[in-house]
């Protein structure tokens, strides 16, 4: 969503930063995935730029289709699976865990199909309103993104840690935003918005607010 490559490189490196701060404070194995989503953002972010290089012809259509297929691959063939499985290795054992489980089957479902989509289906990369869109025919697809939906916010809002429901309730609302106001450029903007609130996520690990096994203890502790 940033206008420009030196927008993106400076969302690159204080989510770079961010990242780096969010491991600091990781205490326990099963919550490293989870931590771990600043700081893919921030790769993200990093091949945005150069995506945005290649539109500009600073650097060559080679580097341009490699670094526009990275950032694809993550918003879509690896983000409806790593989101929900991030989450699913926080929960304790229960009906809600399971319930994560499955929708993170779900979510390989749309990865699957968009990787397809991404490896063996030319994309087109373009400028459109001041912002990147990527166009793909199979990763356009109306019951995948459903799925992609479900996969994402689903896990999201299901985990019995109240940060983790907040920041899904926060990424439902920025997705509805985002798809009603740049709906021609959704990857790029909503993938943006979700990198930003990955300050959520660094902020909750250094309080400790995040708990393996005790999710109802977090509560009290973010209140």
């Amino acid at each position: 969503m940033c206008f420009s490559p030196t927008a993106s490189f400076v969302a690159t490196g204080v989510l770079g930063s961010i990242g780096v701060a969010t491991w600091r404070h990781v205490r326990e194995p099963r919550t490293v995935l989870f931590a771990s989503v600043p700081m893919l953002f921030a790769f993200h972010q990093f091949c945005e730029g150069m995506v945005w290089l290649g539109l500009e012809g600073r650097i060559g259509p080679l580097a341009l289709n490699h670094f526009a297929f990275l950032f694809t691959l993550y918003a879509q063939g690896l983000l409806p699976t790593l989101m929900p499985a991030a989450v699913a290795l926080m929960e304790p054992r229960g009906w809600r865990r399971n319930a994560i489980v499955g929708l993170t089957v779900v979510g390989a479902v749309a990865s699957a199909w968009d990787a397809y989509g991404l490896i063996f289906v030319p994309s087109r990369v373009f400028v459109d309103h001041f912002s990147i869109a990527y166009r793909n025919p199979l990763t356009g697809n109306l019951w995948i993104s459903l799925l992609y939906i479900l996969a994402t916010c689903g896990a999201l809002l299901l985990s019995g840690h109240r940060v983790i429901r907040t920041y899904g309730v926060v990424n439902v609302i920025a997705l509805t935003i985002v798809q009603i106001v740049r709906s021609y450029a959704f990857a790029s903007v909503w993938c943006f918005y979700a990198a930003i609130m990955s300050v959520m996520i660094y902020w909750q690990f250094r309080r400790n607010t995040i708990r393996i096994g005790t999710p109802a203890k977090n509560a009290a502790l973010a209140s």
